[in-house]
């Protein structure tokens, strides 16, 4: 098994072909980098936050929880899943658009219900973090938006994704293709479908989460 991790998206390539600015390949057996490149330099992760963020409502939290969407919830920008304020939904539903379209109400929802807060909820992330060695990481939001204290590396993005890769609930749902479900009500129907082109491009892969802000880039 080969984990390969990569950040930001510059205009032109580098001298090892590669697209990305920060990248790491790393053999999972051995926990040995095969390729780096600026692989331990801190920057902004996007959307590839919610690889904690879901390992963090698996352990944390029963399936058939169910979640209310606040307002803090349902006013985070687009990717949405627009949910509306005092929306409810079993919160393994919101898992699935969690990680397949990294709906970013969700991912606040999830968070509120299980931290408290969106600040409880990152501060079990920094946990986690500093439990796996990622000493360059740090947690601020559950979805990844912008923030100058919101960042990992190549390297400790690995060694998250290779941390939740183990546990069969979060393959589950990371390789689920598309999926649908209401909100507790019945009164509205969801359909969420697999961003991640990767899972179908190679065949094998485990894709695990994408993600895209201004600062960070793809």
């Amino acid at each position: 098994l080969f984990l390969i991790c990569s950040i930001l998206t510059p205009v032109n390539a580098n001298a090892a072909g590669l697209y990305a600015k920060y990248a790491v390949l790393i053999d999972a057996d051995s926990g040995r980098i095969l390729f780096g490149n600026n692989e331990n330099t801190a920057v902004s992760m996007a959307s590839t936050t919610k690889i904690m963020t879901l390992i963090i409502a698996l352990e944390n939290c029963d399936k058939n929880f169910v979640a209310t969407t606040s307002t803090y919830a349902a006013s985070m920008p687009d990717v949405q899943l627009n949910a509306v304020t005092g929306e409810q939904f079993i919160i393994n539903d919101l898992f699935y658009s969690l990680m397949l379209e990294s709906h970013n109400d969700t991912a606040v929802a999830i968070a509120e219900h299980i931290g408290g807060s969106v600040k409880g909820f990152a501060k079990l992330m920094n946990q986690k973090a500093a439990e796996l060695g990622c000493n360059k990481t740090h947690f601020v939001t559950p979805n990844g938006l912008d923030s100058d204290k919101h960042y990992t590396t190549a390297y400790e993005l690995c060694l998250i994704a290779d941390y939740a890769l183990k546990n069969s609930g979060f393959r589950k749902i990371i390789t689920t293709p598309s999926y649908s479900f209401s909100n507790i009500s019945g009164s509205k129907q969801y359909s969420v479908n697999n961003k991640d082109a990767f899972l179908t491009h190679y065949n094998g892969a485990i894709g695990v989460k994408t993600g895209f802000t201004g600062k960070a880039g793809y």
